[in-house]
This record gives C-alpha cells, sequence and structure tokens, in this order.
C-alpha cells in the first residue's frame, strides 16, 4: 500500500521535517538507534497504516489521513525510541490510538460506526457487522472504548496483555474490559433480533 514509498529519513530527521533530539551521550548509538526504527517500520508500518484507516473511514480521505497518522506515530516513536516496550505493536497501536483521537479534534468530527474497506472484506467481525443488519445496529449502540477494545481483539488480533498496553492499564483491566464489551455486544444483538422478530406482529 501507500507505506510502501516511505523510508526512514522521514522519521530521523535527514531533511524530512522531525529532527530528532541529539543528546551528547545519544550520539554514538545514532547508526543503530536508525536500524532499530528501520526493522520497527519494516514490520509494522502497514499494521498501524491499517489500524488508522480503519478508525478513519468517517473521513473524506481515509487513505491520506492514515497516512498521516502513520508519520507522526513513527515521528513519536523516533523521539521516544528508548520508551518503546517490545515487542512494539501494541505499543505502536496505544501511541496511534492517541495521534487519532488528535487527529479527530483537528477535523470535522467523524462518525464512529465500523466501516469496513475492500481490504478488511476477509475479517470475521467486519464482514458480520457489515452484513447483517442486526449486528452492525447493535455495534452502534456500543460506547466507543467498548468498539475499541472489540477491534484490538477481533481486527487486530491483540492478546490482553497487548491490549493493556494500547489502553494503559493493567492486564487485568484489559481482560475485564473486553468480557464487558463482548458482553454488551450480545445484548444489543439479542435486542435487536428480539426487536426484528416482534416486528412481523406489529403490521
Amino acid at each position: 500500500g501507500s507505506t510502501a514509498r516511505w523510508s526512514t529519513s522521514r522519521w530521523t530527521g535527514d531533511g524530512c521535517g522531525f529532527p530528532p533530539p541529539h543528546p551528547p551521550a545519544m550520539s554514538g548509538d545514532r547508526s543503530r538507534d536508525e536500524r532499530w526504527l528501520a526493522g520497527v517500520f519494516d514490520d509494522h508500518a502497514a499494521d498501524v497504516h491499517r489500524y488508522a484507516r480503519r478508525r478513519l473511514q468517517g473521513a473524506a480521505d481515509p487513505n491520506a489521513d492514515a497516512d498521516d497518522v502513520t508519520a507522526e506515530v513513527f515521528a513519536i516513536t523516533w523521539r521516544r525510541r528508548h520508551d518503546v516496550d517490545e515487542p512494539a505493536l501494541a505499543w505502536l497501536f496505544g501511541v496511534a490510538r492517541r495521534v487519532v483521537a488528535s487527529h479527530r479534534r483537528r477535523v470535522t468530527a467523524l462518525p464512529t460506526d465500523m466501516h469496513v474497506d475492500d481490504g478488511d472484506a476477509g475479517s470475521d467481525v467486519g464482514v458480520l457487522v457489515t452484513d447483517d443488519l442486526v449486528l452492525r445496529e447493535a455495534w452502534l449502540t456500543l460506547a466507543e472504548r467498548d468498539r475499541e477494545v472489540l477491534m484490538l481483539a477481533a481486527w487486530e488480533g491483540l492478546t490482553e496483555a497487548q491490549i493493556a498496553v494500547v489502553l494503559d492499564v493493567s492486564v487485568g483491566g484489559a481482560s475485564a474490559a473486553l468480557s464487558r464489551a463482548r458482553s454488551r455486544l450480545r445484548e444489543a444483538i439479542s435486542d435487536g433480533a428480539a426487536r426484528i422478530g416482534d416486528e412481523p406482529a406489529a403490521q
């Protein structure tokens, strides 16, 4: 996708508008740090871009906005490279979550319903929510945090420990949040199915 045209120089300050800090004690580590960033980028740039695009589908140009979010995520990753937890993906998603929220505040309010693009057509949750009216309506009744937790688990395939990193909560807190979100979705689906089941009798 669009991430293929990027290089890590966009974030490491080589004429890219993202100059990193240069403390004297770190100057000898710069080459090693750049190799590390290149590895993180190669492994996870597409994941971060997909994460952002899925959450920006209400924008005029979700792909371009996802480009911007991904660029900012890796700029932050470079500046905070010594704070990154390994494996890095959950940490990157945590940063992306905050960047997406900031992006939404800067532009026209975006809808928070789950919109699935062609690249997500194979995702079980995406297909179900798109194709099944009951599930889609149930999804729209959920709070944004519940949706985020469910997407992290179902779409991004994160473990509870990784979700905890993204949300900046304990593993127990992430487990409880996921359990509550699943329960609320089941209840909303049940309520929606009951309403649809009652419609013929009401006519």
